[in-house]
């Protein structure tokens, strides 16, 4: 239900202050729809740590826009490209003096496709003067003190220029308003005209950035030029590397070039001037996946030693259209760099935190805004870094993220009996020990997990014996491997699974774990056209015989240079690392830890262009395994007695053969169960 806001112990509201509130709760009952359930008054409750309160009328808040010049010329039209902006705040702070801090989401998506789970789409009135904002959070935070900034990147909805897929156009639309926000770039009060707009009249250019998939990217591209006056980001399932959205060391992920999406989120009027900076997208981004100075604009991990912002990372470990390997790297990047951070996993795939978690979301998100925005001591700061989901709405929490007792602990493959897998311990295989499999596009993680106990052609498979105790991954694993192919191309996959009964959030199913019901709960209040009631949902579940934990891809023609595919000669041996993807996973007491290498992991991996066979040498392959406890859990749990577990007596996946609906591509970044 509806988070319940809290006065603080023993202090005295002003009756101005209190009539306010009451106005303001009052309004929000006369449009909340009928059946919904407001949120609760905060006048009553009590607490003895500050927070912001709803004491601003939502109903009577200033409603603008705004066009920042970017200082760039995307469309080539011969004048600086200007974004629009639309802004929400409330009346009072400006009227009394007072400047209040901005939370801002800047997006491609706000007239092409919408946003959040019930797909809004920002609208106007006849004027064309803001009317209603996706998502919540201008109901929920104007009223309590903040601003609310909806950017629209430059080519998209009512912005000039080209939408440039992550690149240069992309970041500089959004820091160029932060910076206007602080008083150091111009606005204007139309997209022609000359009058001016100044925003430090009423903001104190503290800015926090949020957003889910495409918008959380930009917001992670602002923060990684270092402006001044972004406080905190919170990247919801956002790409951090663009070249890794596409590519996975030099393997193509689905429709591996991005000039389609700037075609897709462009205005009409864009699409019509933009041409030639499609062409020079396709042309800066080959499908072969060498890395090129157009992929290199893109990476913002390669930046993080300029983030001086805090940033919120929210992901689902299931997520298979921006995966898991994304907030891996930022996260590993930023901690290297002594970086503010927090962080969320989930079950989910491609899921807003308001979609599976949406009452501690709220709570959470509003102490995190008030402490960096505002700069109230509320100690958030000192609390728990992380959060995880370890079943459908069942959460844990842990100081630090990995933890610290966490240690890479190298796993090696060796042979198994004839007819069934290969055995996955801390011994070596004996030299001239080898694996067999032959690249089967029609077949993939899915289908080489469900078959893992039968020795098949098209996978090479390796398991521990049932564990006798938990054992938990936590972070970032690696695969190296000697393999022999046949021909002049191959990829490869390599995926960690968790072998035994579970039931989990049914990532799969339309909705990625998420069922959406018809009942509204209201998180702030409402106005004519904006309403803050959005549709409840529920945890979606599927029982499964096996969970895959990790995944990771690569072209094997970039073992020597990762920038650059090269052919392979057949019969000669080549040796590289594949990265897998960030996880945190406890294989329970009972199950098995199953490594599988294979070629193309279908609806995931586009095929190399020939049918390889390719021979794995095992005495010269590895995982590196960052195991809580390192080897010694590893010992505990691979000795001992071990508890019976079941047979699964229902389809051992999601969708048993067939791919997650989620995951055929291509897709939107913003695409899957809420853009």
């Amino acid at each position: 239900m509806p988070m319940r806001t809290r006065r603080t112990r023993g202090a005295r509201l002003p009756y101005g202050t209190l009539v306010a509130a009451a106005t303001a709760a009052l309004l929000a009952t006369l449009v909340t729809p009928a059946g919904a359930r407001p949120e609760p008054s905060p006048v009553s409750s009590a607490s003895s740590v500050r927070e912001s309160r709803p004491v601003h009328s939502y109903a009577d808040a200033v409603r603008e826009s705004v066009w920042v010049d970017t200082g760039l010329d995307g469309d080539g039209d011969g004048r600086a490209d200007r974004v629009a902006v639309d802004i929400v705040r409330p009346r009072e702070p400006a009227a009394a003096g007072r400047k209040i801090p901005v939370i801002m989401d800047a997006s491609p998506y706000y007239a092409c496709c919408g946003r959040g789970n019930e797909g809004q789409k920002k609208t106007y009135d006849a004027d064309g003067d803001p009317v209603g904002f996706p998502l919540f959070y201008d109901n929920f935070f104007v009223p309590r003190g903040y601003a609310y900034a909806a950017v629209d990147l430059a080519g998209t909805s009512r912005s000039d220029g080209c939408d440039d897929v992550g690149g240069r156009s992309d970041v500089q639309s959004a820091k160029a308003v932060v910076d206007w926000l602080g008083g150091r770039a111009r606005g204007y009060t139309s997209r022609t005209g000359d009058t001016r707009a100044r925003a430090t009249t009423w903001s104190t250019g503290n800015v926090g950035m949020i957003g889910k998939s495409w918008d959380g990217t930009v917001a992670n591209g602002v923060a990684a030029t270092g402006v001044e006056g972004l406080k905190t980001i919170v990247p919801i399932g956002a790409i951090s590397s663009w070249y890794d959205y596409f590519h996975s060391q030099g393997a193509p992920l689905y429709d591996a070039n991005p000039s389609w999406l700037s075609d897709y989120v462009n205005s009409p009027e864009a699409r019509a001037r933009c041409g030639a900076v499609q062409d020079r997208i396709t042309a800066g981004t080959p499908y072969s996946g060498d890395l090129t100075p157009a992929w290199t604009e893109r990476d913002h991990v390669r930046d993080a030693g300029k983030v001086r912002a805090s940033v919120f990372v929210v992901h689902g470990q299931q997520d298979l259209n921006v995966r898991a390997n994304q907030f891996g790297r930022w996260w590993d990047a930023l901690a290297a760099h002594g970086v503010e951070r927090k962080i969320w996993l989930s079950q989910t795939g491609h899921v807003d935190p308001f979609d599976f978690r949406r009452a501690e979301w709220v709570r959470t998100l509003h102490r995190w805004f008030d402490h960096h925005l505002l700069g109230y001591e509320n100690g958030i700061d000192r609390e728990p870094v992380a959060d995880i989901e370890r079943a459908p709405d069942h959460w844990t929490t842990d100081r630090h993220w990995p933890p610290r007792t966490t240690a890479t602990t190298t796993l090696r493959p060796a042979p198994g009996a004839p007819a069934g897998p290969g055995v996955l311990g801390r011994a070596p295989a004996a030299p001239g020990s080898t694996a067999t499999f032959t690249d089967d596009p029609g077949l993939g993680e899915l289908d080489w997990a469900a078959r893992i106990d039968g020795a098949t052609p098209e996978k090479a498979g390796f398991v521990t014996r049932p564990l006798s105790r938990d054992l938990r991954i936590s972070g970032s694993s690696k695969v190296t491997l000697t393999a022999t192919p046949s021909t002049t191309t191959a990829h490869l996959s390599a995926v960690l699974v968790d072998l035994g009964p579970d039931t989990i959030r049914d990532y799969g199913a339309a909705g990625e774990g998420i069922t959406t019901l018809t009942d509204r709960t209201c998180w702030g209040a409402s106005a004519p056209g904006d309403s803050a009631c959005f549709k409840e949902t529920e945890a979606r579940t599927a029982d499964v015989g096996f969970t895959v934990v990790s995944r990771g891809w690569a072209d094997l023609g970039t073992w020597a240079d990762p920038r650059e595919e090269r052919p392979l000669t057949p019969g000669r041996a080549y040796t590289m690392t594949l990265d897998l993807a960030s996880t945190d996973h406890v294989v329970p007491a009972g199950h098995r830890l199953a490594l599988i290498v294979g070629g193309t992991d279908k609806d995931l991996l586009d095929p190399p262009s020939t049918t390889p066979t390719l021979v794995l040498d095992l005495a010269r392959t590895r995982a590196e395994l960052p195991l809580v406890g390192g080897a010694a859990a590893f010992a505990r749990a691979t000795s001992g007695p071990h508890p019976a577990v079941p047979a699964p007596s229902v389809v051992p996946s999601p969708l048993g053969a067939e791919p997650p609906v989620g995951v055929t591509g291509p897709r939107l970044p913003g695409s899957g169960a809420a853009r």
